[in-house]
Order: C-alpha cells, then sequence, then structure tokens
C-alpha cells in the first residue's frame, strides 16, 4: 500500500512541518510518530505546522491535530498551527477540537516570529495574526 510521508524539516531549534492537499489517517498517523521522534531526537523547542494547504478536516486528521498539539506541550515543545482555513476552524469547532496547548498564526513569518518570541521570554503571546 502507497503512502505519503510528510517531511519534517529542522530549522534550528525549531521542526517546520507543512501539510499539503488531503491527508489520509495512515499518513496522519505516521506524521503524529515522525513528529514526536523527531522532537526527541533532536531537542527541538518549537513546532510549527503549516496547513494552508488543508482545505478540510475530517473528525480523524482533528483528533490528530490536537493530539500532536497536546503530546508536543507535555513534551515542552511550544507548537503554531498557522495557515488554517475558515473551513478547517469551523470544523475543529464543530467536532470541540481546540488544540489545546498550540499558538495559531496566519502564516509561516508570523508564525515563527511568534516561537521566537515566545521561546525567547518565556511568556505566552496569542496576539499574531
Amino acid at each position: 500500500m502507497n503512502f505519503q510521508r510528510i517531511p519534517v524539516l529542522q530549522l534550528g531549534p525549531y521542526l517546520l512541518v507543512t501539510i499539503q492537499g488531503t491527508l489520509d489517517d495512515r499518513t496522519a498517523l505516521t506524521l503524529q510518530e515522525d513528529l514526536t521522534k523527531k522532537v526527541e531526537k533532536t531537542g527541538a523547542r518549537g513546532v510549527l505546522i503549516d496547513i494552508s494547504g488543508l482545505d478540510l478536516v475530517d473528525s480523524f486528521v482533528g483528533r490528530m491535530l490536537y493530539t500532536v498539539t497536546a503530546v508536543m506541550k507535555i513534551m515542552d515543545t511550544e507548537t503554531v498551527v498557522v495557515g488554517m482555513q475558515p473551513a478547517v476552524a469551523m470544523t475543529l469547532v464543530e467536532l470541540g477540537l481546540t488544540l489545546k496547548g498550540a499558538l495559531t498564526a496566519m502564516n509561516v513569518d508570523k508564525g515563527m516570529e511568534l516561537l521566537r518570541r515566545r521561546l525567547r521570554d518565556g511568556t505566552p503571546d496569542f496576539t499574531a495574526r
């Protein structure tokens, strides 16, 4: 069975994941595992998840995003989710998934700025738009 593997790129103390197109269940689980292992291996202090290429989410993918953000928080790694389409945001709300522990930003640049600022001074900043 053929499935895609989403690259997890290291940018200094941060990891970047860019999700494009639809995300099937197996790819979502593999991404969750790959990301967790990469954080453990590298000691990354922040993770930026770019979902601007994700047009919609089902309950499984929504739960995967929720789980990833919760696991990153437990691993003491800041998470910023960027590029969320309105339909994705509405679906997550309808599913009751709040992405607890994750910050959000409009795009990758603002997300990286938020991560840097958050990790530099250790205070929450929910103002990136």
